[in-house]
């Protein structure tokens, strides 16, 4: 069995999408307005054995054509993440046409956004991370079931390597009692302390 490093070096990783939808169903937050730092070293302080290293942010973007609010919205806030130290990747949503009902029984078409290869840029990025040997704790903060394929990449590379590597999953826990990624160490977040790791900055558009 390999050896558990006495400090373990953490790398969180955020689809920031994700989060966003995941803390307006369990907490009611309108808007994306979470401090990755600050939930990432919450998190870590928790664990005294813990050392926050990297933070990594990933999420899709609005084309200003289509929403002008979105697209400042995370444009202004991944260039803020940027003065924070933080890495951040981004990506135009694509768009597609999908019908819903109206309550006349007709049918309307309503433009769609959807993320395209956000969940394969992080599990890439875990699993080039955990084979380099520049992490012992992968914490994610997401809950896309996609990312267990990745967090059992990694038990791989520690059998392979045997090294010592941990798959974290944080998420926030309302009374929804939703789950974290498949086969991960899961790790709830109460409303109380999400509330106290919010962004001071407010990016939506001053109408």
């Amino acid at each position: 069995m390999a050896t558990e490093p006495e400090r373990k070096r953490v790398v969180a990783f955020f689809d920031g999408q994700n989060l966003f939808h995941c803390a307006k169903r369990e907490f009611g937050h309108p808007h994306p307005n979470y401090d990755p730092s600050a939930l990432s070293e919450h998190v870590v302080r928790c664990h005294p054995d813990w050392d926050l290293c990297e933070v990594h942010f990933y999420t899709g973007i609005h084309d200003a054509s289509v929403s002008p609010h979105w697209n400042h919205y995370w444009s202004a806030k991944l260039a803020v993440m940027g003065t924070r130290g933080i890495t951040t990747f981004s990506r135009t949503l694509r768009y597609h046409n999908q019908p819903v009902p109206l309550p006349d029984g007709s049918r309307a078409s309503v433009r769609i956004g959807q993320e395209k290869g956000i969940d394969i840029r992080i599990a890439l990025d875990m699993v080039r991370m955990a084979r380099s040997g520049a992490l012992d704790v992968i914490l994610l903060f997401s809950q896309d079931q996609d990312l267990s394929e990745a967090a059992d990449e990694v038990k791989a590379i520690s059998r392979d390597q045997d090294r010592w590597i941990k798959v974290a999953c944080a998420f926030p826990q309302g009374a929804a009692k939703c789950r974290g990624v498949n086969r991960t160490q899961w790790i709830p977040i109460e409303r109380a302390t999400y509330d106290q790791c919010l962004d001071p900055i407010d990016y939506r558009r001053k109408e």
